[in-house]
């Protein structure tokens, strides 16, 4: 299962090997070890200009995903997930404004985004759902590294 990772930053030195076993983990605690997904790195300004032309939000944010199991062609691969988009420059800021290490921060976003992959939401959707999706990633990161995200 593998796990594609793509750096167009330059904010934060970025450890690849521990975000390729932090995803490979929770791909095999989701059963999904036989999946593939893509990470994007970038700054502020590049997810900024990835949120204007794909979802029309002309601002920053910390994380998108991209699934290619949406769509027309989405069981062409079932074994491919898609990308997440990850803004290392707003994981940064967030980590320190919430006084939490960046490495938490970051692990939490890659969580946040493979879980949006295999369909879980929490925009635009009932309440339940929404507090469904909040309970897994939380539970996912405990069970990853341990403790519980702050």
């Amino acid at each position: 299962m593998p796990v594609l990772i793509e750096s167009r930053q330059t904010v934060r030195r970025i450890n690849r090997v521990r975000i390729r076993r932090i995803l490979t983990e929770a791909l095999v605690l989701l059963g999904c070890s036989d999946h593939e997904v893509s990470v994007l790195l970038v700054d502020d300004i590049g997810i900024q200009t990835i949120n204007r032309d794909y979802l029309g939000r002309d601002r920053p944010t910390n994380v998108m995903s991209f699934a290619i199991r949406e769509g027309e062609y989405g069981a062409l691969n079932p074994h491919l997930l898609g990308d997440i988009v990850v803004s290392v420059e707003k994981a940064w800021s967030d980590a320190r404004q919430e006084k939490i290490k960046f490495t938490d921060e970051l692990d939490f976003l890659l969580i946040h985004g493979l879980l949006h992959l295999l369909g879980f939401d929490h925009e635009d959707v009932p309440a339940t759902k929404a507090r469904d999706m909040k309970a897994m990633e939380r539970r996912i990161f405990r069970d990853l590294k341990g403790y519980e995200i702050q």
